[in-house]
């Protein structure tokens, strides 16, 4: 089976192709592409051909829903994502299986068997209440241990203001204006904090709903966000993100 494989994250290419490698020697990874310009310029070739398409939802220039705007999509799509909101999305656009980041083996396993069944159709109804019985189940974390110089200090979550990425490296803000540097990718935070407290407003910041202190309108429709301590850097939320966290403001 050719595979297509739509993400923007190298890494996140590099580990997705390491696991297809292990659990489905049959599969050929055919192509890479990175935002929603390129996918579509890929689909159109008519010299390329995909049987599964591994979809990031966010990419470089936009939502992945727009390529099946833009273009037909004939493979069978599981979509990729650290946020469970796009759900509905993903299956309204004909997606067959839906994985959260950081993705498991066992449900790479679960989506490429459903794509290998006849038409590879699935019952939405029934993968939306598996994943709503995921989340509402799942324990986050409560707390991370992090390095300052030579000691190793126990942080708690109740403690921290934002996190975000700046030049390669991931930072952890906390309410008493305390900076650390995290290994963690935003990826692998955002999926363990709650998401009724924390939300990811752009691909290089997460914030703590007490964190808030204002937000500010902008310019074709973004939103800029004043936080308490104070960023050392503009922090807006992606005109992509503006309608689900106005929506998380208002739970």
């Amino acid at each position: 089976m050719n595979v297509l494989i739509v993400e923007d994250e190298i890494m996140a290419q590099k580990s997705l192709a390491r696991m297809l490698a292990q659990h489905f020697p049959d599969m050929e990874i055919v192509g890479y592409t990175t935002s929603v310009k390129g996918s579509v310029a890929w689909l159109n070739n008519p010299e390329n051909r995909a049987d599964i398409i591994f979809m990031d939802v966010e990419l470089a220039d936009g939502e992945c829903f727009e390529i099946f705007r833009q273009t037909e999509v004939k493979a069978k799509v599981i979509m990729t994502t650290a946020y469970d909101s796009y759900a509905l999305k993903a299956f309204e656009a004909g997606s067959v299986d839906y994985l959260l980041k950081p993705v498991e083996a066992s449900a790479l396993k679960r989506a490429v068997a459903r794509c290998r069944m006849s038409g590879g159709h699935v019952d939405a109804d029934i993968i939306m209440k598996a994943i709503g019985g995921t989340v509402q189940k799942k324990e986050y974390k409560e707390r991370y241990i992090v390095r300052f110089n030579d000691r190793i200090v126990p942080l708690l979550v109740s403690n921290i203001a934002y996190i975000y990425s700046e030049e390669k490296n991931n930072y952890l803000v906390t309410f008493d204006e305390q900076r650390y540097v995290i290994d963690s990718s935003l990826d692998v935070v955002s999926d363990e904090l709650d998401p009724s407290k924390f939300f990811r407003i752009s691909r290089s910041c997460i914030i703590s709903l007490q964190a808030i202190t204002s937000i500010v309108k902008q310019a074709g429709g973004r939103l800029r966000i004043m936080p308490k301590p104070a960023a050392s850097f503009e922090m807006t939320v992606s005109r992509s993100r503006v309608d689900d966290f106005l929506a998380w403001l208002e739970k």
